[in-house]
């Protein structure tokens, strides 16, 4: 049943392989028409209009309870009702079959395993991993606990107590462990139809398997834990083929927005990646690709609640415990054991509390529910010797401020515990997806059953009291509860004071706000909109052709529209020789010089092909700049046949004709002065944006302001990436602000805002020239465009929209061309400035070039020039 694997995991996981240079992969490439060319399906079920599609749930442990008999030795399997892998698929859409894929709890000798798979998938729908229990040790308690578990709650490596040094051979378990779950997912797998949900960190590197296998995979991830800050998760040696191996899903859910941001910043930081929030999605580009980042915090299972709620073990719970703790404050903790729960914290804080106000003692009990520990150390003992000395110091025969129960708990008891209690209190002091303050607030909403069994009217007031750690998944979602500093416990003190003296009407306010919002975004509500999420996602798949790009976990998928392809030399050479008009438009920084350069003056190879291209009698070429028209001029001033555009052509110049009729031929005459396109002598503008922009300038190290006669540019790039990005859209918007009156416009381009004159673009330089020439008979019949930044998508727009000469035979060959591989109006790309020359390159020696001091022009440029002479 297992797929055959074709990944040799030790060269997969190896520091050689990883650093080899991209290429692309055979087998992933798709045809033109969308449709997959190399995927191998043998493995996988067979589509047919009858079959239904499947979500297939991918975590590391099965939602299942498993117990062998040992008289007869029969397995025993069961559904764990209480698992939010579970619960969820009541929100998946009717027409969607579930399917889980993940470990067992327990082990299974090697003898049963193919035995006990096929009772599981055709009796539970769930699919076994068994996973060697050599490498599943290394992988569960080996990297996953040691490194990503203590690391994402913001464990760094320097305790030895907690984290130990990197071990490879941790890491290559936890890659193998990865690639065992993938191949049972394309078992079952039907690529063309099924959607996979894989679930938190345990199978972070999973996507880029199945990616490989499956170009067009519809993949969707959440991280029920919380996400590190950059400085933290950049201390992990394998940061990046984990953050690579993400960017292979369609759709990443998080949380909370600081756990998005913090996933966003690590990309932005560590892989130079760009992102934007598009009506209510934050879009991140890759290789062509977007992955959307959603903010979902998951809910509970409301029917489960109420069930337990309505189930008469609670109501008898509930009264025992009522009658136990009558005329007391009862506060509840529900922890796991485990040392960033904040127990300690909370006991000092309750310890604090009874000291300060002595009117509580013999009132106030902290009933506090510890789950089994999950790790050991001076944490998790202190938590018992804090509860000790509260005990000894405050409690007397028959009152004991603080009881803990570390024994088994049932769901039923915990209920009654819930309902009863008047405060609810969650000091973890780092936590993803905790539940317990969403299942407190329904459990206070009580049921028929529960008023009965406390002789409560049904009418009675509801109320309840949430004291919460900020630092918790939850927390930004319940606006009505207390929130604390859980390393604070003088504030988490006086949190509870207020949260049990709180005035009943007030709490019943909190409450309701409370109720509406969980019992809205339940678990089912949670599922339904990351299934909706994961569709929207993946709807662009087969409109785009892909390749797979890369070795190991630098795997990627190279994603491009049909109509939006890399510019061949060969392609392009062959169109420019054929014409013999032809207009060459060219951007500057980002195009012909790295943006990355630290000198900005072009090299001589690229003066010398500028001079290859202008000497030809065919080409009319223009450099179309953001630049000042001081360095423009300075440095092309040895391109004596080059038409120069600056700041975004507010200045142009260009090279006069000078046509001679005694010996009837043309060339090229001394350069023209500086052209303005427009007269404007208004620049009181100015005064208003330039104190605004050296403000932010000020607050903002590495950047600085330039100064233009038509413009003024504020630049980022030498600043933070992130504290840049985030000052330019403050400025971008301070500025559209103050200047609404002014007949000027304010863009954000690459690490740059600029405030310009209206009307003064690239598109409009495009278009002038392009008129001039048709008007005079020269319509070209070849227009090449290429630029790196927003301001060149004008040019694109003007070239590729522009009506050119009804009398031509053909209509021109357009070759607009943008730097990168991004969303853009041009229909080619190039990947970099060396490329750009290259191609460049290619055309001059394409080129028979005639240069524009010959007398052997063709005969018909000769009747050109002679006809406009004589109209003249």
């Amino acid at each position: 049943m297992v797929a055959r694997s074709y990944i040799n995991l030790l060269d997969l996981v190896s520091g050689d392989i990883l650093n080899f240079p991209q290429m692309t992969v055979p087998g992933v490439m798709s045809d033109l028409d969308g449709k997959q060319s190399n995927d191998d399906d043998s493995n996988t079920v067979s589509s047919d209009s009858e079959q239904r599609r499947k979500m297939i749930i991918v975590a590391n442990f099965l939602p299942l309870n498993a117990k062998k008999d040992d008289i007869s030795g029969r397995w025993c399997f069961s559904y764990d009702e209480d698992s939010i892998f579970w619960q969820l698929k009541d929100g998946l859409s009717a027409d969607t079959d579930v399917v889980y894929v993940g470990s067992l709890k327990v082990d299974v000798d090697a003898s049963e395993q193919e035995k006990v798979s096929v009772q599981l998938l055709e009796e539970f729908n769930c699919l076994p991993t068994f996973i060697p229990s050599d490498i599943q040790e290394l992988f569960y308690n080996g990297f996953c606990k040691q490194y990503l578990w203590p690391l994402f709650h913001y464990m760094l490596p320097m305790y030895p107590g907690y984290c130990n040094r990197f071990d490879r051979s941790l890491w290559q378990a936890y890659v193998s462990a990865n690639k065992i779950f993938a191949d049972r997912v394309m078992e079952v797998i039907n690529p063309e139809d099924d959607f996979v949900w894989v679930h938190d960190y345990h199978l972070m590197v999973l996507p880029t398997f199945l990616r490989k296998r499956y170009s067009r995979v519809k993949l969707g991830f959440f991280l029920h834990t919380p996400f590190p800050s950059s400085e933290i998760y950049r201390t992990l040696p394998v940061r990046g083929e984990i953050l690579k191996a993400l960017l292979n899903v369609d759709l990443i859910g998080f949380q909370t927005f600081d756990y998005a941001r913090h996933f966003l910043s690590c990309c932005s930081r560590m892989l130079g990646l760009k992102y934007e929030s598009k009506r209510g999605y934050i879009g991140l580009e890759y290789f062509g690709r977007t992955i959307f980042i959603k903010i979902l915090p998951a809910g509970i299972h409301m029917g489960r609640i109420q069930s337990a709620l309505n189930h008469p073990c609670t109501s008898l719970k509930v009264r025992e415990i009522y009658d136990q703790y009558e005329g007391k404050k009862l506060i509840i903790g529900v922890d796991d054991m485990d040392i960033f729960k904040g127990v300690s914290l909370k006991l000092l804080a309750i310890e604090q509390l009874l000291q300060q106000l002595p009117q509580l003692q013999g009132e106030l009990v902290l009933v506090q529910i510890l789950n089994p520990p999950m790790s050991t150390g001076k944490e998790v003992e202190e938590a018992y010797i804090i509860a000790k000395r509260i005990n000894e110091r405050f409690g007397f025969p028959g009152y004991e401020p603080v009881v803990i129960i570390d024994s088994h708990v049932s769901f039923y008891e915990k209920t009654a515990y819930y309902a009863l209690a008047e405060c609810c209190i969650v000091n973890a002091v780092r936590d993803g997806m905790n539940l317990v303050p969403y299942k407190y607030i329904v459990c206070r909403q009580g049921s028929s059953n529960i008023d009965e069994a406390l002789d409560i009217a049904s009418d009675s007031l509801r109320t309840s009291a949430l004291v919460v750690s900020e630092f918790i998944g939850c927390s930004p979602s319940l606006s009505g509860a207390i929130r604390v500093n859980p390393w604070d416990i003088t504030a988490v003190a006086e949190a509870l004071k207020l949260a049990i003296s709180m005035r009943n009407r007030e709490k019943q306010f909190r409450h309701e706000k409370h109720y509406r919002y969980v019992s809205s975004h339940d678990v089912a509500y949670w599922a339904q909109r990351f299934e909706q999420d994961l569709e929207f996602s993946c709807r662009d798949h087969y409109r785009k052709r892909c390749w797979g790009i890369g070795f190991g976990l630098n795997f990627r998928i190279l994603s491009l529209s049909p109509n939006f392809r890399k510019l061949s030399i060969d392609h392009i050479a062959s169109a420019y020789k054929r014409t013999t008009s032809r207009a060459i438009f060219l951007d500057y920084d980002g195009t012909i010089v790295p943006q990355t350069s630290i000198v900005k003056s072009p090299t001589p190879e690229v003066i010398s092909v500028l001079n290859n291209l202008c000497s030809d009698l065919n080409n009319t070429v223009f450099i179309v700049s953001g630049r000042g028209k001081t360095s423009l001029s300075e440095w092309f001033d040895q391109c004596e046949n080059l038409g120069i555009a600056a700041e975004h052509g507010y200045f142009t110049r260009f090279y006069e004709l000078m046509v001679f009729l005694f010996d009837l031929c043309h060339r090229w005459g001394k350069q023209s002065s500086w052209k303005m396109s427009h007269i404007s002598t208004n620049f009181a503008w100015k005064s208003i944006a330039e104190p605004v922009m050296r403000s932010y300038t000020e607050a903002t190290d590495g950047s600085y302001i330039e100064t233009k006669e038509s413009a003024l540019v504020w630049h980022y790039y030498n600043a933070d990436p992130d504290f840049g990005s985030w000052q330019a859209m403050e400025l971008l918007d301070h500025l559209e602000n103050v200047l609404a009156n002014e007949p000027v416009v304010v863009k954000k381009g690459q690490h740059i805002v600029e405030v310009m004159l209206q009307g003064v673009t690239k598109g409009s330089v495009a278009q002038e020239v392009l008129s001039t020439l048709t008007s005079n008979g020269k319509s070209p019949y070849f227009v090449l465009c290429i630029g790196d930044d927003r301001s060149d998508e004008d040019m694109f727009e003007s070239i590729l929209t522009k009506p050119y000469s009804a009398t031509s035979s053909s209509a021109p060959e357009i070759f607009a061309c943008t730097v990168g591989q991004k969303p853009s109006k041009a229909r080619y790309y190039l990947d970099d400035t060396v490329d750009v020359m290259m191609l460049l390159e290619g055309l001059v020696t394409a080129s028979g070039s005639k240069s524009k001091g010959s007398t052997d022009a063709p005969s018909e440029k000769t009747e050109f020039y002679f006809e406009n002479l004589l109209e003249m």
